[in-house]
């Protein structure tokens, strides 16, 4: 199953950008007086670490507010035809993206803006999906696939919005914790951020909560294996337990998933648990990748936690 891609930086084909340049060392911050008492040294590094952590509280969410208009879609070749039907696409996405209403997609409503959903469009990219990579057989006879993000006017997706009788979610979102647990057969395996053996599952919900407009943390494996997640289900674990796991690392409301592969029906059914402001909501959905599970799974977190359209 292939990874998904990720979001080009803005303007034409080029590297990303989009990083905030951090100094090397930090002698600009110590200043020239290296003999500073203890106390006032113990003071700054207080400070600095104060400073530290607002800036991870507050600036994850401000850095996915500036993302929540830009979409990206894999198109064949770089032509027009195709380029206009990304857009489409595109903008579906950002409409479910910015209003956090996951009941948007696929609304019939939507038809006519995304016609006319290059109108929209303030920027758009394209970035080779196998750069750098020989063409086999099959790709010398047609166009290579190409990531195509594109960027919208706000005012612009914000007026398409309100004829649909829908509010952008603009106010601050809400960091969820997850803990995803996977069945496969007779394996079952818990989600971690740090494990190679669940990349795949953990790259594959970046990319759902990115989709979602939504920043998410995982628990690491040392975690899990301290709640004991990896002898019992997560069902049999204490919610508090797993609250103050996902706590730690940023989490802000609680999201559980239990992903079971079907056999019969080819496809994965998933059990979701949100915990949010006092309240526990639960639901079902059933996809053929656990990605598009992923997909559906926060979008609907995201559209418990924005509220009524």
């Amino acid at each position: 199953m292939a990874k998904p891609g990720r979001i080009a930086p803005r303007g034409r084909i080029r590297a990303p950008s989009n990083l905030p340049n951090f100094p090397r060392n930090n002698r600009s911050m110590n200043g020239p007086n290296t003999q500073a008492t203890p106390k006032r040294a113990i003071g700054a590094a207080l400070l600095a670490i104060l400073i530290a952590y607002l800036f991870s509280c507050l600036a994850g969410p401000a850095l996915a507010a500036e993302n929540l208009y830009r979409a990206q879609t894999i198109v064949t070749g770089t032509g027009e035809a195709n380029r206009l039907i990304g857009f489409a696409s595109c903008l579906e996405d950002v409409l479910v993206k910015v209003s956090g209403q996951l009941r948007l997609a696929g609304d019939p409503r939507l038809d006519p803006h995304k016609a006319d959903a290059a109108k929209l469009v303030r920027d758009f990219s394209y970035r080779d999906e196998k750069g750098g990579k020989p063409k086999n057989d099959e790709q010398g006879t047609r166009d290579r696939s190409f990531i195509l993000t594109a960027e919208f006017d706000e005012a612009g997706v914000n007026g398409v919005l309100a004829k649909l009788d829908v509010k952008p979610w603009l106010s601050r979102r809400p960091v969820l914790g997850v803990f995803a647990e996977l069945q496969y057969g007779a394996r079952r395996y818990v989600v971690a951020d740090d494990s190679k053996e669940t990349s795949l599952q953990r790259d594959a919900l970046m990319a759902a909560a990115a989709k979602r407009g939504m920043q998410i943390v995982l628990p690491d494996a040392t975690a899990i294996a301290g709640i004991g997640a990896n002898d019992h289900a997560l069902v049999d674990i204490a919610t508090a337990k797993l609250t103050e796991v996902v706590g730690q690392r940023g989490g802000e409301v609680l999201l559980i998933a239990r992903l079971v592969w079907d056999d019969g029906e080819l496809r994965w059914n998933s059990h979701w648990q949100l915990d949010a402001q006092g309240r526990s909501q639960r639901w079902q959905t059933a996809a053929v990748t656990f990605d598009e599970t992923f997909r559906q799974g926060i979008g609907t977190a995201a559209q418990i936690l924005a509220g009524p359209p």
